[in-house]
């Protein structure tokens, strides 16, 4: 997890507490580097001894394991790095540090030893998590998803409760934040618990913990917008038995065109990525056309009466650009008459004196399949 800032005891408790913290970040494993060592000559020297063919491995061990990708996938050793787009997901677990009971079975001669005025009952153990991102100043708070802590098994029949912890036990718990902006993010941790014993009433306990990570931006997009020649729209795709001929004027009504270009660049220094998403979401009144990769269709499944080909998505390495476009038309004034009145669907979105087309989304998968989705502001073209 990035590293750990100042931990803070909000109970004014001096004393070591009973329940300790971990929050350790999920992320998907990579491939690792394997050395093989070169193969030996046929007849090697009878006085040189050779290495044990478990050598070459990247994690040599004596005893084979039973999981095949073992030695071919291996998990970070740090934290690494965090994205804008991507969902940052990490695990929290809070342990019970109190002896087990066989220790605390050598150390008394009761045979109750949970009746002990030395033995520490904790319960009503509670974690909660907020996220403070650079663009708020007061922290959101995440939904936590995981099991519920299970009853310890009670000795004498009786039924204990819920939340009780005697032995050593955890409580783990998961959450999921998607990382939408650059710069230092904080996520706050805190646990509390009750902590009593038989001589001594309950007490709840509270500490808190900080950890601090960079997010860094993965994806640059660059835009440029310009006009087309505009389309004429006349009656040549109508049926003359169904829509009756419009007047001259209707005839002669042009509707505009427009390109929208983009630039999608890969700013990570080692993260490839393979794009997987490139649609314009246009606003009312517009209709986008995809002129990239989507379209292409392959010579065999033109012969054989078939739909579009299964491309290879575009694959971006580190500094690699990738450059898209789309064909924005205004509605069919066709479209605009069979429309239902008032509810406007062909109007025209003006901002600021820019003529809004819609929003670009973007989605990826990183090297081992981990998903990525951001999308662009209001892109438009400016009108005089």
């Amino acid at each position: 997890m990035a590293h750990q800032r100042v931990t803070s005891t909000l109970d004014g408790v001096k004393e070591p507490h009973s329940v300790s913290l971990k929050v350790l970040r999920l992320s998907r494993p990579s491939l690792s580097i394997q050395h093989p060592l070169p193969a030996p000559s046929p007849s090697p020297p009878p006085n040189l001894s050779l290495p044990a063919p478990s050598a070459s491995l990247a994690y040599p061990s004596p005893t084979p394991s039973n999981f095949i990708l073992s030695p071919l996938l291996t998990l970070p050793p740090a934290f690494g790095s965090a994205y804008v787009g991507e969902t940052f997901s990490c695990t929290l677990c809070a342990n019970n540090e109190l002896p087990p009971l066989s220790q605390l079975a050598q150390t008394h001669t009761s045979p109750d030893i949970a009746a002990s005025p030395n033995t520490k009952i904790i319960s009503n153990i509670t974690l909660s998590a907020e996220m403070k991102i650079p663009s708020t100043a007061n922290p959101i708070s995440l939904p936590l998803s995981g099991p519920s802590p299970s009853p310890p098994t009670s000795t004498s029949g009786e039924e204990t409760p819920e939340t009780q912890i005697i032995s050593q036990t955890s409580l783990q718990k998961v959450l999921h934040f998607d990382l939408k902006e650059e710069g230092a993010h904080v996520l706050a941790v805190t646990v509390t618990y009750t902590e009593f014993s038989p001589s001594s009433p309950p007490r709840t306990r509270t500490f808190r913990k900080l950890y601090q990570f960079i997010c860094k931006g993965c994806l640059v997009v660059r835009t440029k917008t310009g006009t087309l020649p505009s389309l004429k729209s006349t009656s040549s795709n109508r049926s003359s038995t169904s829509i009756p001929p419009t007047s001259p004027s209707e005839e002669t009504k042009r509707r505009r065109s427009y390109a929208l270009e983009a630039q999608i660049e890969n700013i990570t220094e080692d993260n490839p990525i393979t794009l997987t998403l490139v649609h314009l979401t246009t606003t009312k009144g517009f209709n986008a056309t995809s002129l990239n990769w989507e379209i292409v269709v392959s010579d065999s499944e033109k012969e054989n009466g078939g739909g579009e080909a299964e491309l290879e998505k575009p694959v971006l390495a580190p500094g690699d650009v990738r450059q898209v476009c789309f064909l924005v038309e205004e509605k069919d004034p066709e479209d605009e008459r069979e429309s239902v009145e008032g509810e406007n669907e062909n109007e025209s979105e003006i901002v600021d004196g820019r003529l809004i087309f819609g929003v670009l989304s973007i989605g990826w998968r990183g090297a081992m399949g981990n998903k990525g989705f951001l999308s662009t502001g209001n892109l438009g073209i400016r009108v005089s």
